[in-house]
């Protein structure tokens, strides 16, 4: 944690110098001691602070300066650092002055120079301030900031970035907080800057950044180290973690490729209290923090984010392309990347995503809906899960069913939670009609589909959990797909004949067997989780799946003499 700083200001070099070292002795194990010999100069130091989110514990400034005198300057910092101590150093002739300043600059001392010796005339009087001072310093939060508006799209995708990959952070909004106003002022100096910004602890700052600057910056892994590998994993769920944790155990070099964050889907699930192990539920944010532990643990490289666009067969390797131009060879593949939310086909709603609009659970914009009567689509788990955590921040929670009931989609005990609890609402046969709204979501067309009725409501937040959509269109032409791009793999191989352009793709002629349980059309690629064909859509499914696929990894590279 950085030091409080304690700032010393004078023209004189000599006295500047004597100043500092007499600090130093007393305060220097507590608190940074910055000398600057000019108001100017002092102000601009105290704006350079302010961005790193530094705190002031004192500021020291003689009078008598040249362009800025000590009460001028005090005027000036102290909107910055409000809280600091702000002490005179005089001259007997200006103690006038230094007694206006009590009231017009509210200074709480001034000293006479000469201060010799410090133990009597300067460090009683210091000393007295900063015991104040410390009586209700609390440390400033001292990791990344995001200054942004709410309606912002690039705003959201920060926040859930940095919330997903477990990041601490503090959200200012420009909108409603008038110190993210402030700071604005001081990081621009006169300069235009495109929101978000993302300020760091030591001064960087980005504007409007992309996923992979804000990885890069914090540190996360982009690039692989090697580039040959036993097994790559694209996917970090909980099926590509539980295979990143086994093969790497199991003594294989592993990588897993992840485009956003750990965890996948089940990662932003609020509360997952089915699964066996954990009798009072963890968030999906700490089976993430969990299997990435352990997955390091053994050895696996994590990239992240990064993102795979395509593969291509060199037997006996698989070529993993990356958008950023690379390549990755490996022996064995596995593709775990899990579903997305289907997007809601309306007018307007793909200007209005991350205006109001969000896919899955979008916990970062839980504080925002304080005391907002908010919405949700969809009738399975990840839904009624996320209603459960919003309905502790929103003044009420509309889930809007199509079906008659939630019984046939969701377990059984988020439908009790959901009953007993009173600012929820479930409106079944309910569907959105029509979107409102410009720069942000304003309202909703409801449609009854039982009644043919359609009514009108007001809202700022609209939360969709609807179907599960494969991205696989980067692997057509390399493994065999169903219409809706899940991929087939083992037994249900036969049935992928009858989709046009798999037949091609069948190439198991050539090592005389029939392919492994997880095995997709081509030998030595293997899938696990949602995005296999006929999956089950659990989370202690993906798991075992991808535990199940390293077995057949090794079985795999014995037969080819991997």
């Amino acid at each position: 944690m950085a030091k409080p700083t304690i700032l010393t200001v004078d023209d004189d070099r000599e006295v500047l110098q004597a100043i500092a070292r007499d600090l130093r002795k007393q305060y220097g194990d507590r608190f940074r001691i910055i000398r600057v010999d000019s108001g100017a100069s002092a102000i601009e130091t105290l704006k350079e602070l302010k961005v790193r989110n530094e705190t002031v514990a004192l500021l020291l400034t003689d009078q008598r300066m040249p362009d800025m005198n000590g009460v001028e300057f005090i005027e000036q910092a102290a909107p910055m650092f409000p809280k600091a101590k702000r002490v005179l150093l005089t001259a007997y002739a200006d103690t006038d002055a230094a007694i206006k300043a009590i009231n017009t600059a509210r200074l709480d001392y001034y000293l006479l120079k000469p201060w010799d010796p410090p133990e009597e005339k300067l460090y009683p009087v210091l000393d007295d301030l900063l015991d104040d001072w410390l009586a209700v310093y609390h440390p400033a939060f001292e990791g990344i900031r995001v200054i942004g508006d709410r309606w912002s799209p690039c705003s959201h995708n920060v926040k859930d970035f940095l919330a997903r990959n477990q990041i601490p952070y503090h959200w200012m909004d420009v909108e409603n907080e008038p110190e993210a106003t402030k700071l604005l002022d001081y990081v621009a100096n006169g300069s235009k800057l495109s929101l978000p910004l993302v300020l760091f602890p030591n001064g960087d700052r980005l504007e409007q950044p992309t996923n992979l600057e804000v990885g890069e910056k914090i540190g996360l892994q982009t690039q692989a180290e090697k580039p040959f590998y036993d097994l790559v994993i694209v996917g970090g769920g909980p099926a590509g973690l539980a295979a990143a944790v086994y093969g790497a155990s199991e003594g294989l070099s592993t990588v897993m490729i992840e485009r956003s964050a750990p965890g996948g889907q089940a990662g932003s699930s609020s509360r997952i209290e089915n699964y066996l192990g954990f009798p009072v539920g963890l968030s999906g944010d700490d089976l993430a923090r969990r299997g990435v532990t352990q997955a390091k643990r053994f050895g696996v490289e994590i990239l992240t984010p990064q993102e795979v666009v395509g593969v291509e067969i060199k037997d006996p390797y698989r070529v993993v392309k990356l958008k950023d131009g690379s390549e990755i060879n490996c022996h064995a593949l596995l593709l775990s990347t899990g579903v997305y939310w289907r997007r809601l086909n309306l007018p307007g709603c793909d200007r209005l995503t991350g205006r109001g609009i969000y896919y899955g659970a979008a916990k970062t914009e839980a504080l925002s809906c304080q005391g907002e009567h908010i919405y949700l689509v969809g009738g399975a788990n990840s839904a009624g899960q996320a209603a459960m955590y919003f309905s502790k921040y929103a003044a009420k929670v509309s889930m809007l069913v199509r079906g008659e009931s939630l019984v046939r989609s969701m377990s059984q005990y988020l439908i009790d939670q959901i009953d007993s609890t009173n600012n929820i609402e479930v409106l079944a046969h309910t569907e959105v009609a029509e979107i409102h709204g410009e720069n942000s979501l304003t309202g909703l067309t409801l449609f009854h589909n039982d009644t043919g009725e359609k009514e009108q409501v007001e809202t700022k937040s609209l939360f969709i959990f609807i179907g599960a959509k494969p991205e696989t269109e980067w692997l057509e032409g390399v493994v065999a797909r169903d219409e809706r791009g899940f991929i087939y793999a083992g037994a249900d191989l036969k049935k992928s004949e009858d989709v046009k352009g798999n037949r091609d793709l069948l190439s198991y002629g050539q090592l005389n067997r029939d392919p492994f349980l997880l095995e997709t059309s081509v030998p030595g690629i293997f899938v696990a989780g949602d995005v296999r064909h006929n999956s089950v859509k659990r989370v202690a499914s993906g798991v075992g799946e991808g535990s199940i696929a390293i077995m057949f990894v090794h079985r795999y590279l014995a037969e080819v003499g991997a």
